[in-house]
């Protein structure tokens, strides 16, 4: 166990690197993505925390923050550039033949065990990677295989992924991957905005004994962690809270399961990061929001009256597509025109909405037929 009453340093995943880490306690105007991130450190299987929000908002400080708070205080990055085996390791096949016995190269995964895993603009990075590390993320053990040989290890890490809106977004499916989301903003409040600014340069100028100042904090953010790890397993879900989050992801209209899961996971977590004797309908809907942002249906809990009919209505069946309505009087714009998913084309680049094509009888002539003419 680390000393964490002393100014501590993070190691990065380059070996031989450190840096003196901008303490988690001294976090300003962030109590959402705070909770959200002690709850991922005490559940790892929650699924990770993704934070989307502009650039300067803090969003990898926050990260390397909640690593230090860890008891390993490890913090792997993954590059954009990173490979599938740069990832999750490699099996040296030579060893195997030249001395019967499996040798393997453990990858970031590997490395991660136990700390954070933190993957800057994951947006940008490939899908393919997105979808294998959410995979072991859920599941906290890494599996690599190369021609017929298998070997598994342990990974369990808490993995945050940042993003910036405005450079893209994640695909739906990986997005539902994600246990929890938060959403920063910018801060225009001037009184905060000081505050922050005046803790960033008094850390910059003297890292160490800013850090002394937050000590207390500090520690007792480490011990919360430790004893809420301890007290999961004996709290239970009650059929009150069970039915809390069944209404919350209904009324959302999520798709799948993942989101009560990941609702009941972070309810429990913070019931034990607080101690409580029992997991509340309270700790459920102080979730709620970061477990549903980015599942809920853009239609969930609209009114009928209130919705375009274009947007509101089901998808036509195919048989409907090949009909067009010749009225103009209550044509919308060309470039409103609902789609068959109920989008519209302003997101939908190159699409035509389905028109009939017109269909005439051929006469078949035949072959004996054309010679006569």
């Amino acid at each position: 166990m680390t000393n964490i009453d002393s100014p501590r340093t993070l190691v990065f995943g380059t070996p031989g690197a450190t840096r003196t880490v901008f303490p988690f306690a001294a976090l300003l105007g962030q109590a959402p993505l705070q909770q959200a991130l002690l709850l991922a450190a005490i559940d790892p299987g929650i699924g990770g925390v993704l934070i989307s929000g502009p650039r300067g908002t803090a969003k990898s400080t926050a990260a390397r923050a909640l690593a230090d708070l860890l008891p390993d205080g490890q913090l792997v990055t993954l590059p954009l550039g990173a490979s599938e085996e740069h990832l999750v390791g490699t099996l040296d096949l030579e060893t195997v033949l030249r001395d019967n016995a499996v040798r393997f190269s453990p990858g970031l995964l590997a490395k991660a065990h136990g700390g954070v895993l933190y993957v800057d603009e994951i947006n940008l990075l490939p899908d393919s990677l997105v979808d294998l590390l959410l995979d072991v993320a859920a599941s906290s053990v890494n599996t690599v295989e190369r021609d017929g040989i298998s070997h598994s290890h342990e990974a369990r890490f808490v993995l945050l992924g940042t993003m910036n809106p405005e450079e893209g977004e994640l695909r739906p499916q990986l997005l539902d991957r994600f246990g929890l989301m938060v959403e920063l903003e910018n801060c225009f409040e001037p009184a905060l905005r000081e505050r922050i600014v005046k803790a960033r340069l008094a850390f910059e100028l003297d890292p160490q004994g800013f850090r002394r100042g937050f000590d207390v904090q500090q520690d007792d953010y480490a011990r919360r962690i430790r004893a809420a790890r301890m007290r999961l397993p004996s709290l239970e879900f009650s059929e009150t809270v069970h039915a809390r989050v069944s209404e919350l992801c209904i009324a959302a209209a999520v798709d799948g399961m993942r989101a009560d899961l990941v609702m009941l996971r972070a309810a429990r977590a913070l019931a034990a990061l607080e101690q409580a004797e029992a997991i509340a309908v309270e700790h459920v809907d102080r979730v709620a929001e970061a477990t549903l942002r980015h599942r809920r249906h853009a239609e969930a809990g609209t009114q009928p009256d209130d919705a375009d009919p274009a947007q509101a209505a089901p998808p036509p069946a195919e048989s409907d597509t090949r009909q067009t309505d010749t009225s103009n009087a209550a044509s919308p714009p060309a470039s409103a025109t609902a789609t068959p998913a109920g989008r519209t084309t302003d997101t939908d680049w190159g699409y035509l909405p389905p028109v009939a094509a017109g269909i005439e009888p051929v006469k078949a002539v035949r072959p004996l037929d054309a010679k006569k003419h």
